[in-house]
């Protein structure tokens, strides 16, 4: 890419669009396409291939997905297998019929078995069962995967797949029933700090609900009082995260740097699993994390860990390996991490 490149971000208001954005323009990029929802509807096979006739970009960065956390994922489960393969396909597919030089698919580690070995590597796809709560939403993203390595393998084109873990950081959702377990955590033991301290209009500035009894039967239905947070599972399962900022950066370095026939061994006869992963390598337990959470809030209520509830996979550390030997590595530890995502949710939100 040059700096003048027509590149389409699609999915630039999200967790992962709004930091690549920052990223390519923090680095000069200034010839960036950008569509919302409204303008276009990435699930709308028509309105996407008039886009791409009209726009012709030459490099797409495709951040747009419907997410969520454990509870969305296993509630919601047709609409996430639904608009997530249209998204991709409609894209990719359009991206390869007007000539994209480059396009970058962001899938998500959840596309690993359940019981993977660990730390997780590139290989281990679709060797076991997928985790069920977020089965539905695991399958699409193999599906963009494998349509992009299929696309590169008939069509000669330069699509390149990455697996960042679980991330976060500025314009994430805190949604208390979609949002992941990081911000859904931060969120919680906010305002169970507020309820502790009776600091009932900023309960109600947050959670937009007109009187204090209504918000706190609001909030019971997640498990904030102003004395608990119920946080569901054993508490045991362990989680890798990585700064959303620090997640643009290896996408774009790979968009720089590195084609399709970089990434995988010549003299293999299947190709096969050319996707990379993008984490700090680094894990820590729910449990952990949560204490870490309510110790820089500084609630003084309890957490509690509802064991009736599902722990979804135990596991889901990356192997970074391919992608530290192409030359990148993480930046943000997670206790900054947090500290800089907590000041966002008070400050900027």
């Amino acid at each position: 890419m040059n700096k003048n490149s027509k590149i389409y971000l699609a999915g630039h208001r999200g967790l992962v669009g709004s930091a690549l954005m920052e990223n390519l323009s923090e680095k000069g990029y200034s010839n960036i396409v950008t569509r919302t929802h409204k303008e276009l509807d990435l699930t709308n096979t028509i309105e996407v291939a008039k886009f791409f006739e009209t726009e012709k970009p030459e490099y797409v960065f495709l951040a747009a997905a419907k997410v969520g956390g454990i509870v969305a994922n296993n509630a919601y489960r047709a609409d996430f297998i639904y608009e997530n393969l249209m998204i991709q396909n409609n894209v990719i597919h359009q991206s390869y019929l007007n000539g994209v030089k480059k396009l970058l698919f962001l899938g998500s580690t959840c596309i690993y078995p359940k019981n993977s070995p660990q730390p997780m590597k590139e290989e281990y796809l679709l060797t076991d069962t997928l985790e069920y709560t977020n089965e539905p939403y695991a399958i699409a993203k193999i599906a963009g995967v494998k349509t992009c390595e299929s696309y590169n393998l008939q069509y000669g084109t330069n699509f390149i797949s990455v697996m960042p873990t679980n991330l976060y950081g500025p314009n994430d959702n805190f949604d208390l029933e979609k949002s992941h377990v990081l911000p859904a955590l931060i969120r919680k033991i906010h305002l169970a700090k507020l309820l502790n301290e009776s600091k009932f209009d900023e309960v109600l500035k947050d959670t937009k609900l007109k009187t204090i009894e209504e918000a706190k039967e609001h909030l019971l239905r997640f498990g904030v009082t102003e004395n608990s947070v119920e946080i569901w599972g054993t508490g045991n399962p362990k989680r890798e995260f990585l700064w959303s900022k620090d997640m643009a950066d290896a996408c774009v370095f790979i968009m720089e740097n590195r084609n399709f026939k970089d990434i995988f061994s010549k003299d293999k006869k299947e190709i096969r699993n050319t996707h990379i992963n993008i984490g700090t390598g680094q894990e820590i337990s729910i449990s952990e994390l949560a204490h870490k959470i309510k110790d820089l809030v500084g609630f003084k209520g309890n957490l509690v860990f509802n064991s009736d509830k599902p722990d979804g996979t135990m596991r889901k550390l990356t192997d970074v390996s391919k992608l530290n030997n192409l030359g990148w590595k993480h930046s943000v530890s997670l206790d900054e991490g947090l500290t800089k995502i907590y000041n966002w949710y008070l400050n900027d939100r």
